[in-house]
């Protein structure tokens, strides 16, 4: 399953974002599962990934009965800051109040297909962000594919 494209939408009053018809018409709970996992990452937006996706991802760190305190600190920062969200009947979700306020979105968001995983972003954010991502594209592509040959992820 792979997210594409982008949708305009607004947080209601009882923090509720509908995820769009587009999204979660992609979605079979047995491979998927039901919940949503709200991460909030760098200082403007929130991803959302699939309940089996994140755990896929999360249970396939390498992981120590001894973490260090930088795995430690991490591992109670990462973990510490992820909410597990069950969808209401009508395909709402409730973004935590803490999550709205670390990526500073209003109640006029776009969410953004990003391939295996969906980013939730201010409107206004957004708009002026993305005619330089796209201007900027070709180098994006060149740079991930010279840290790829180098044997970084370029996956989430």
């Amino acid at each position: 399953m792979i997210f594409t494209g982008q949708s305009d939408l607004t947080i209601d009053a009882k923090q509720r974002l509908a995820i769009p018809a587009k999204y979660r018409s992609l979605l079979k709970p047995d491979r998927d599962g039901t919940a949503w996992y709200c991460v909030p990452w760098g200082e403007s937006k929130l991803a959302l990934y699939t309940e089996r996706r994140f755990e896929e991802i999360a249970e396939g760190r390498e992981m120590t009965l001894t973490p260090d305190e930088t795995e430690s600190a991490m591992d109670s920062a990462f973990f510490g800051m992820c909410e597990r969200i069950e969808p209401d009947a009508a395909g709402r979700i409730v973004i935590p109040k803490r999550h709205q306020e670390m990526a500073g979105l209003g109640e006029d968001v776009v969410v953004v297909g990003c391939g295996k995983y969906l980013e939730i972003w201010d409107r206004k954010r957004w708009e002026e962000r993305f005619n330089q991502q796209f201007r900027n594209l070709p180098a994006m592509v060149n740079e991930l594919k010279q840290r790829g040959a180098k044997g970084g992820s370029t996956t989430n």
